[in-house]
């Protein structure tokens, strides 16, 4: 039995402005599209995901009292090494580190998750060194590609 792969188009290189967006639903939305799954051709071995720039992280937005209540929690396995890490000085030292945890947390746990990982480039500000990639906004990108579902700030 023979089957067929298709070939991998070039990956379209997309821009996402955060700024007043909600943490979980963006990476929701930015893990979607990592994985490639809206794209025809999708299969779950495969890497099919383009390319994401994703700016002003530093001004991404928590619902309720999650800004102050939320920890990030690492344990080695060896008794007395449980260390935990407050959203607040996470955010303050790398704003781009939090959102990069939650996309992260939204891949799947395979070999593909660090290999989908270095397809999003996340900037606390509105610089980014891309420009020679040209990249489209998201928005005109989901115009044209429906089955995302649109992001849009919090209010």
């Amino acid at each position: 039995m023979r089957t067929s792969t298709p070939k991998a188009s070039a990956p379209n290189w997309l821009i996402v402005d955060a700024k007043g967006q909600t943490l979980g639903r963006l990476a929701a939305e930015l893990a979607h599209v990592l994985r490639g799954k809206h794209k025809v051709d999708w299969s779950p071995h495969q890497i099919h995901s383009d390319h994401i720039i994703v700016i002003n992280a530093g001004q991404i937005v928590l619902q309720g009292n999650k800004a102050s209540q939320k920890e990030y929690i690492r344990h080695s396995g060896y008794f007395g090494s449980l260390k935990r890490t407050s959203y607040a000085s996470l955010f303050s030292k790398s704003p781009s580190k939090v959102l990069s945890r939650a996309v992260s947390g939204m891949l799947p746990r395979n070999k593909l998750r660090p290999i989908m990982m270095k397809h999003i480039h996340i900037y606390a500000t509105e610089e980014h060194p891309h420009e020679a990639q040209k990249p489209m906004s998201f928005a005109s990108y989901n115009g044209a590609n429906n089955k995302i579902p649109s992001i849009s700030p919090a209010k």
